[in-house]
């Protein structure tokens, strides 16, 4: 790990701070995240967040107070009013974000105060980490509650590593964009370096938002906006399995199943431990429970459900009505099968000790865990842990992160009652030795990526992630880059130019009419300028028709070359490239054509050495999908090497594979024996240019991708900006 000061930030500190006859107390917090965190031993390591308690209760002694006590935690506090508790945690964060992402966009509810709020919390935990943070500090930040957090951090330390992870899924696109301040969720976590989410699902959900509401695209889980390359990935969390192996050992936990077993004598007993929530599917849950004892009366008094609901946001009146509901569903449940010496369901609310939830853990015969929607779940993962001496079986929900995780669990559908009972039924009568072996698999699976080993794997991919982002600025053109490339311009005798056109000199427009992209005068200046000095050849390289270029830049002495090297216009002729490729127009066109007309948005454009297809403006999950399939049937009517099918910026391009800008640049730099070459590009078309010349010659890519090229601008502003300050330099 690096020295690097260390910051962690999450809604909640894993010290909570109350008061108790006026006296502050403190209590450590043994929730995963603390745990996770304590295994990272890192030099300089805070943690900051909110203590818990509301600042209006507080005096300035108390604040003080606090402050140097949590100091001894190496913690930091970030103080809530009880207003800002109310409007943000219970508000924004609690009745917006959570339903919402837990696809109950019923429940959603959507406040400007809560917004407002929200932002302004988010602003308050910005100034705590300032306070404590170095500019090279690395930064993890954590969960729903702080996702605008990342992008005000980057604006104020611009050279820290942020990393990202939120513990509850990200919805689909259709979910999310339901949200009014959609994007700018979006942009805040964009200030980080490194996304983390429990599943590749959550991730691509991610992703496809981003894509569709930004339209920032991304590639193996790599976004680049503007000068930085932004990871995003799946790391589960794990649990602390040593933890529960070393519990299930204890003589505390000996007592408690000893009391259990008296308790539960002759019964399999079906467990059932939740945080009171409406994602947990405790109702359908109890539900399929009767289901079952209606179905199967040859189990009554020798099956129990004992069902635990951890106090959750008691405050929330959905959480109200939640707990009425389940308490009356087991009343009724009980009231209709329970004798005089059996109960088939028990109910606790409440917090249990670990011991006593690992007794129970080892104990239980079942665990039935069927949310409705669930980042993770950690329930599964610790009754697995807690079963090192006991045979069960965990019956799981396919809704659950942890459901590819734990593939030997019994999948359900939470929402199919049917599912849930023939999941019972088998897992009360499965032989001890599947059981055994099930368990055994899950356990060594869950034993090699732990908490800790996720909490570390998180921070060597934000490193790594850092180290990539620095390469790749290292290839920037830095201002001494230009004063050196100016030099060279001003000595050389004879000046080569090899410019891409679309994405280089103007940026990409999204119509068929080529019209739209005309050169703005600007350009036209710029290459006049340039074109002028009879020491220099300009020659633009371009993907576009020779009727597009000669209509464009009629007049000026440019060397034209059209669709990559198929037409070449030199001192005012066109020379075309002596192949036929009519043949393949003939053979292939139809086919295209067939795409185009069911696949909305998409169009061709025919040229005499290439066909087209785009797809700029059709929606992302359809065009993979077409592209993939047209990709693969060009492929079945190409036989020839003659003719290649190839990938570039939202389109799908047939052309001849001995035509590419690589051959004229190489032809045009050996037969001009320029002492100056500049080369500017923008996609894969360019590459060939840039690997064709010579090493020691200025190749510049436009935008922040992985490339042949010396170096990078950002923009194509940048890139103007670079030949403007050429032809206007004096000479040395």
């Amino acid at each position: 790990m690096s020295n690097k000061p260390f910051i962690i930030v999450s809604n909640r500190l894993p010290v909570s701070v109350s008061k108790v006859d006026g006296q502050l107390t403190f209590t450590p917090s043994n929730g995963g995240l603390a745990t996770a965190m304590a295994s990272l031993k890192v030099d300089g390591q805070v943690w900051i967040g909110w203590p818990g308690i509301a600042s209006d209760e507080l005096t300035s002694a108390d604040k003080a107070a606090i402050t140097r006590k949590l100091k001894e935690y190496n913690c930091y506090p970030v103080f809530l009013s009880a207003a800002q508790v109310h409007n943000f945690y219970e508000g924004y964060a609690n009745d917006t974000l959570w339903p919402l992402f837990h696809y109950f966009q019923s429940l959603a509810t959507h406040n400007t105060v809560y917004w407002k709020s929200y932002i302004e919390v988010n602003k308050l935990y910005s100034r705590a980490i300032v306070k404590q943070a170095l500019e090279t500090a690395t930064i993890w930040v954590h969960d729903y509650h702080l996702m605008l957090l990342p992008n005000i951090l980057r604006k104020q330390l611009p050279d820290s590593s942020i990393g990202f992870f939120l513990h509850i899924p990200f919805p689909s696109y259709e979910i999310f964009r339901l949200l009014p301040e959609r994007k700018e969720i979006l942009e805040g976590l964009l200030g980080a370096d490194l996304l983390g989410f429990h599943t590749y699902d959550y991730a691509r959900h991610f992703m496809s938002s981003t894509l569709r509401l930004l339209g920032h695209e991304s590639q193996h889980g790599t976004l680049r906006i503007n000068q930085r390359t932004i990871t995003v990935d799946a790391f589960p969390i794990g649990i602390d399995y040593k933890k529960f192996v070393a519990a299930t050992k204890s003589g505390a936990v000996d007592k408690e199943l000893e009391v259990l077993d008296n308790s539960y004598k002759g019964q399999k007993v079906i467990l059932s431990v939740d945080r009171l929530d409406y994602s947990k599917g405790i109702a359908n849950r109890l539900d399929a429970f009767e289901q079952f004892m209606r179905q199967y009366p040859q189990y009554h008094k020798k099956v129990s459900l004992l069902m635990i609901a951890v106090p959750s946001r008691t405050e929330v009146e959905a959480y109200k009505e939640l707990r009425d509901y389940i308490e009356q569903t087991v009343s009724r449940i009980n009231g209709m099968f329970a004798t005089v010496d059996w109960t088939p369901i028990s109910y606790q609310f409440k917090n249990l000790p670990f011991e006593q939830v690992v007794a129970l853990y080892a104990k239980a015969d079942v665990a039935l865990v069927t949310p409705l929607r669930d980042g993770m779940n950690l329930v599964a993962k610790e009754y697995v842990a807690s079963k090192q001496k006991r045979p069960g079986v965990l019956v799981l929900s396919e809704l659950t992160g942890a459901i590819d995780e734990l593939p030997e669990s019994l999948r359900i559908n939470p929402n199919n009652s049917n599912s849930i009972v023939k999941a019972i039924r088998k897992a009360l009568v499965m032989p001890l030795r599947e059981q055994r072996q099930r368990l055994r698999t899950m356990q060594h699976r869950l034993a090699q990526y732990s908490v800790q080993r996720w909490a570390n794997d998180f921070i060597e991919q934000l490193d790594r992630t850092k180290r990539k982002q620095t390469a790749i600025s290292e290839k920037l053109l830095t201002s001494q880059n230009q004063t050196d490339m100016i030099s060279d311009y001003h000595r050389a005798k004879k000046r080569l130019f090899l410019f891409d056109y679309d994405g280089t000199l103007v940026n990409f427009v999204n119509t068929p009419d080529p019209a739209a992209a005309r050169p703005p005068s600007r350009l036209l200046s710029i290459l006049k300028a340039l074109a002028s000095d009879k020491r220099n050849e300009v020659c633009i390289i371009s993907g576009r028709t020779r009727d597009a270029l000669e209509s464009w830049f009629k007049g000026l002495p440019l060397t034209l070359v059209a669709e990559h090297g198929s037409w070449v216009k030199q001192e005012g002729n066109w020379a075309q490239e002596q192949m036929s490729f009519q043949h393949y127009k003939d053979l292939l066109l139809p086919v295209l054509e067939t795409y185009a007309e069911r696949t909305p948005g998409a169009r061709i454009e025919v040229k005499n050495f290439a066909l087209v297809w785009h797809y700029d403006n059709v929606v992302p999950e359809l065009a993979f999908d077409r592209t993939t399939n047209l990709r693969h049937e060009l492929h079945t009517l190409i036989d020839s090497n003659e003719v290649g099918v190839f990938n570039g910026r939202k389109i799908l391009e047939i052309k001849p594979r001995g035509i590419h800008k690589g051959t004229i640049a190489a032809e045009l730099m050996d037969s001009g024996q320029a002492d100056f070459v500049l080369c500017l590009g923008d996609d894969y078309t360019d590459e060939d240019m840039f690997k064709a010349l010579p090493e020691d010659t200025y190749t510049v890519k436009v935008g922040i991708k992985d490339t042949h090229a010396r170096f990078h601008v950002t923009t194509v502003n940048d890139a103007l900006k670079l030949l403007e300050k050429l032809q206007k330099s004096p000479a040395d």
